[in-house]
């Protein structure tokens, strides 16, 4: 099957039934400290949509048409276990289902302690193109470790893809090593500026 026939629709489409699902499940008001020790007025919990039915196959579908809209896709997309799991996996199914060959990996946060003991698990190889997946970019600190370890293992990192950004300073960490950060939504399709933080 042809990439154009991935899906009955575009990412504008496939976008704004994501941004639909995040606010309705994703988004939380309040008084939050974030993983980057950060404090903000809300909290975007990705995994209340990324690990539902229907969330899965629009972030899925949504990364396939991003990535297809830059120019195709890599040759394997994944990052940090336990966040991008999920995401990974509806992205490699997706594919799946629309024809297309798209493998997945893992970026362990410790080797395995038997086996081959590597930090990236899964059926890919050095040298390899490869996109980060992330649920919500903050700082980029997971992203930039899961970079770390995907270049130590010999793969080659085009981009970070991520389900939500929060406008705090990834996209520039990424671009001071030359990746761009992709994001399927930003905290600004949701209403917020990032001031709001």
């Amino acid at each position: 099957m042809s990439a154009t026939h991935l899906t009955d629709s575009d990412f504008a489409t496939t976008q704004k039934h994501l941004i639909e699902l995040i606010e309705q499940r994703a988004l939380k008001r309040g008084s939050f400290t974030l993983a980057s020790g950060r404090t903000a007025s809300f909290y975007l919990d990705a995994k209340q949509v990324v690990l539902d039915a229907q969330g899965s196959m629009l972030v899925g579908r949504a990364i396939l048409q991003r990535l297809q809209d830059l120019g195709g896709l890599p040759e394997a997309i994944g990052g940090m276990s336990i966040g991008a799991d999920p995401i990974t996996s509806a992205a490699v199914t997706m594919a799946g289902v629309a024809g297309l060959s798209l493998k997945g990996f893992m970026v362990r946060k410790e080797p395995k302690g038997h086996g081959m003991q590597r930090y990236v698990e899964g059926p890919v190889e050095p040298g390899q193109r490869v996109v980060i997946v992330e649920d919500v970019t903050t700082t980029g600190g997971s992203s930039l470790l899961a970079i770390d370890r995907a270049t130590e293992f010999g793969l080659r990192v085009e981009r970070v893809v991520t389900v939500i950004d929060r406008l705090a300073g990834a996209a520039e960490a990424f671009a001071d090593r030359g990746i761009p950060l992709e994001p399927l939504v930003t905290i600004r399709d949701l209403g917020i500026e990032p001031d709001a933080t």
